[in-house]
């Protein structure tokens, strides 16, 4: 089905720029939409509005299970022994929140019920939960798998050019292609850099869109007037900034009643653990050294779809993650499809896709190292452009 591109008649007249794929031998695929999608049994697109609900009652039923047996940590008499508990809650609780927050998302797609009441209902209260402004993300989300991949209108986790990291034009640099001593980091350097990505890039991208498009002024998921979003959004976005602001206050008053400490325990540190693995999941699905990032000459649809990694975390947190990140590749051909259905829709793109499926076995640790070290930069020019270091 892929094969070497051949630029058609409907597409810019004005020749793509692919010396980077060439270089690489790296073909531009040349499928459509509906050669996918007719690959994939039909049932997988249905919406079962019960069946989505009972991954809902499984998700708060453990979380619920959970916060109880953690109200036994602080009876046991050793200090060591208490903070190994408390990690292991905190681990636990955050890996099942985050599969709320799939669920959530999931909502803003449309694919956890065939009504759009119900989704965006359900989607605001579990979004609302976890301090996720609900529609404001639901919106600048839909951005981003509409333009997946593209240099121009993908929303997060653009690559930074070479003009943008310091790096003097390309004939004029004496280690054009990397790696760069200047870009080079120290261990040390680079695990404080993941820490204060992991901890503080979730809340900076909702605040200030970071890593995000370069919108003038406060682009901001808080901000109703800002360029993310169209007029017509504008009282969505307040709604979702009042739902994070009422629970930010529901949360106070939960802090005066059980003590902030009790607070921080039981929501804070999970809370935080949720953030983590939303950075990521979203940084390693859409971050390899091995894939372009394209721009308008040669970025369609279902091109940048295909720009997508799927990642296996283990059965285990695959499971309680909804699969968000093992069939990553199928959520971005086709957004509304449930969860449930995407390991079997995942086996027949894997299939129809051929070699332009992509998925990296390499334990995550192992593979977050190799992605910061080589994914530094792209290139300024070019149609099809790859990160180098």
């Amino acid at each position: 089905m892929a094969t070497k591109r051949n630029i058609s008649s409907n597409e810019p007249a004005n020749k793509p720029v692919i010396d980077e794929a060439v270089a690489r031998n790296w073909e531009i695929p040349d499928f459509t939409i509906k050669e996918i999608r007719d690959a994939i049994p039909s049932h997988c697109f249905r919406r079962d509005t019960f069946r989505s609900f009972t991954y809902v009652i499984h998700d708060f039923a453990i979380i619920a299970v959970l916060g109880y047996l953690a109200t036994y940590i602080d009876q046991v008499h050793s200090a060591a022994l208490r903070l190994l508990l408390w990690s292991l809650y905190w681990t636990a609780q955050g890996i099942v929140g985050t599969g709320v927050w799939v669920i959530g998302h999931e909502c803003g797609h449309q694919a956890f019920s065939p009504s759009k009441a119900v989704n965006n209902s359900v989607g605001f209260v579990l979004h609302t939960l976890l301090l996720v402004p609900y529609h404001s993300w639901r919106f600048s989300h839909s951005r981003h798998h509409k333009a997946t991949g593209h240099m121009s209108k993908d929303q997060v986790f653009l690559p930074k050019t070479r003009e943008k990291v310091g790096l003097p034009p390309r004939d004029k640099d004496p280690q054009a292609d990397g790696p760069h001593d200047v870009l080079d980091e120290t261990p040390i350097i680079v695990l404080y850099r993941m820490f204060l990505m992991f901890l503080f890039g979730w809340p900076l991208y909702l605040f200030t869109n970071v890593t995000g498009q370069d919108y003038p002024g406060w682009a901001s998921h808080f901000n109703p007037s800002c360029d993310i979003y169209e007029e017509g959004q504008y009282w969505d976005v307040v709604s979702s900034s009042v739902g994070v602001v009422g629970m930010v206050g529901l949360l106070g008053y939960c802090g005066q009643i059980f003590g902030s400490l009790n607070m921080i325990k039981y929501y804070v540190i999970p809370y935080l653990c949720v953030n983590f693995w939303l950075v990521l999941i979203t940084y390693l699905q859409h971050t390899d050294p091995k894939l372009p990032h394209y721009r308008e000459n040669v970025w369609n649809f279902q091109r940048g779809a295909a720009l997508t990694v799927d990642r296996s975390y283990g059965a285990l947190i695959d499971y309680f993650h909804h699969h968000i990140s093992d069939t990553h590749v199928a959520h971005h051909f086709f957004s509304t499809m449930p969860h449930y259905h995407a390991e079997e829709a995942t086996a027949h793109i894997k299939k129809a896709l051929g070699k332009h499926y992509h998925c990296d076995n390499t334990p995550i640790p192992i593979a977050l190292w190799k992605v910061w070290k080589s994914c530094r930069f792209v290139e300024s020019e070019g149609d099809v452009v790859f990160y180098k270091n």
